[in-house]
């Protein structure tokens, strides 16, 4: 006897067939429509993960897991564009300072959709933001490299650096304003569609209001290494999107350990100490890489000279995941990578 799925699966894989994978080849050339944002927050997915107080669904890791997977393989522009909504939900959530009142709720019940621009804290002692105190309020200064979502977002959290090295992160409108300039859209080998700026801060002021977190940066780290370590659920989804090009024959024993690795990279998710194990995280993140690539390429073999269209899907998995492969990456993810890679053994 096997379980039914979640209801929030099924939601997934409804938004998947009806709205994403359709239009997706479209989309990609085109960039990701309101129309599929709209459909997104209609689907309620956006407050998955999120308190039910708070008009979220508070579903586990899993069903997160497998409902990322599912929009990723279905149309992965649109996936990035929601999934970067997960970042702003949790911080709400573990916050006590005002604004978790004021925002929670319309973000958990997708009545708005956030961005978030932190990536670049990674890359410490160099430091892109500067923020500092000043009319009472919070001022940014600097350059946020890269924002997903632009024109699709409704409200944003951006973080910046103090003196003494304490991570600030804040709300605020995602809109050209006074002290915020955007790029044009960044022209990209993959996810363009996305609509991917940069972001120049000249003196953003932000009310005390909006302080969602102020903490230590050793402190933060802590916290933010373990995401860049495990492997993420895209990569299984975008694999098997590929596989499903491919006649059964080709497609299963790459299939076969492709479900392997998943098996072990969310045992290690799910494991309750999420400081441990680091290599093997590591370790199998690598191969989940390496088995994308070997889905995405096989789609393209199998595909022929029509897999050179950019209309063609086999090339745009391709493409997507290229992207995976750095989406996400810290020095330590890109050693390991570069290791695996160019390791005599191989």
């Amino acid at each position: 006897m096997t379980t039914p799925p979640h209801p929030l699966v099924d939601r997934a894989r409804r938004l998947a067939a009806e709205v994403l994978a359709p239009q997706a080849e479209r989309v990609d050339q085109e960039g990701v429509p309101m129309s599929s944002i709209e459909a997104v927050k209609r689907s309620g997915l956006l407050g998955l993960s999120a308190p039910v107080e708070y008009g979220g669904s508070g579903a586990p890791a899993a069903v997160a897991r497998e409902t990322a997977e599912i929009l990723a393989g279905a149309c992965c522009s649109t996936w990035f564009v929601q999934t970067q909504h997960n970042t702003p939900l949790a911080t709400l959530a573990g916050s006590r300072l005002p604004v978790r009142e004021r925002l929670l709720g319309p973000l958990a019940r997708g009545e708005l959709l956030s961005g978030v621009a932190y990536a670049y804290l990674r890359a410490h002692p160099r430091v892109s933001v500067r923020v500092g105190r000043e009319r009472g309020g919070l001022r940014f200064d600097g350059r946020i490299p890269w924002y997903t979502g632009w024109g699709l977002n409704d409200v944003m959290l951006i973080a910046g650096l103090t003196e003494d090295d304490e991570v600030v992160l804040a709300f605020t409108e995602a809109r050209e304003q006074p002290g915020v300039r955007p790029s044009p859209p960044l022209r990209l080998a993959a996810l363009g569609a996305a609509r991917t700026v940069s972001l120049e801060l000249d003196g953003l002021w932000l009310p005390e209001e909006a302080l969602v977190q102020r903490t230590p940066y050793e402190t933060w780290a802590a916290t933010d290494r373990p995401k860049t370590v495990n492997t993420p659920p895209a990569v299984f989804g975008v694999a098997e999107a590929a596989l499903t090009l491919l006649d059964e024959d080709r497609a299963e024993p790459l299939r076969a350990r492709l479900a392997e690795v998943r098996r072990r990279a969310y045992a290690l998710a799910d494991h309750p100490v999420p400081h441990e194990h680091l290599r093997e995280r590591l370790a199998l993140r690598t191969k989940a890489y390496e088995l994308l690539q070997a889905a995405t390429t096989a789609a393209v073999v199998s595909g022929g000279g029509r897999a050179m269209t950019l209309a063609n899907r086999a090339q745009r998995l391709a493409r997507e995941g290229l992207f995976l492969l750095v989406q996400g990456q810290t020095a330590e993810s890109r050693r390991a990578h570069l290791e695996a890679l160019t390791s005599p053994a191989r």
